[in-house]
């Protein structure tokens, strides 16, 4: 999952990153709320966790603008501003849920995980064939075996079972894996297809390679 972390204050930016990159997720941040609306048009974002005392333009007004232009991201307001009204101004504006500072980095995730699981899917469980995937703890099964992946086999294996029975490209992986920033090379992916593959085969589910496309999930 790819998430954008929007906030100016350096040190609870980077802890939040921290906190997300632990978590299996892909980061991108902004300081200031153009910076934040323009990676917000760009678009491919799973989750916004968005700050309302922000230079340049306010949270709320990245929040209104955003939406409406189309955006549907599940944003999560992150900010000191503890008054009802201000709740109410920024969930009428199409906010997803609210946290007030300071709060605990383990309440924090389980927010995100949840909003998380209510854009990519109606149940926390996905399936294909003898493959089963829990969204919410991120661990997979296969006949009812424990999967051993890494973080970013799991994060190839969500953008893969989100996108059940349709192809993903090697691009739209490494921008389910990678933030602005930072580099993931086609091999890599490669690498880490073959390796999910080798680990998926013996339960019947296929990872087809479609040349010059990307890659299906399917059952065999």
């Amino acid at each position: 999952m790819r998430v954008l972390i929007v906030e100016d204050d350096s040190i609870l930016q980077d802890s939040l990153t921290r906190t997300m990159r632990s978590a299996g997720h892909a980061t991108d941040t902004a300081a200031d709320g153009e910076t934040a609306l323009g990676l917000l048009r760009g678009g491919g974002f799973d989750l916004v966790l968005l700050d309302l005392g922000l230079p340049r333009l306010d949270g709320l007004q990245v929040l209104r603008q955003a939406r409406e232009t189309g955006c549907r991201t599940p944003v999560l307001i992150l900010t000191a501003r503890d008054g009802v009204e201000d709740r109410v101004k920024g969930l009428d504006l199409g906010a997803d849920d609210y946290l007030v500072k300071p709060f605990s980095l383990a309440e924090l995730e389980a927010r995100a995980r949840a909003l998380l699981r209510r854009g990519q899917a109606a149940t926390p469980l996905l399936s294909c064939g003898a493959l089963t995937y829990d969204t919410v703890g991120r661990r997979a099964t296969l006949a009812g075996e424990a999967l051993e992946l890494s973080l970013r086999e799991v994060s190839v294996l969500e953008a893969l079972l989100f996108r059940q029975g349709k192809v993903v490209s090697k691009d739209q992986l490494i921008e389910s894996l990678c933030g602005y920033g930072e580099e993931l090379s086609a091999n890599a992916i490669e690498v880490y297809v073959h390796r999910l593959r080798k680990k998926l085969e013996p339960g019947g589910v296929t990872l087809r390679t479609l040349r010059g496309l990307g890659y299906l999930m399917d059952k065999a």
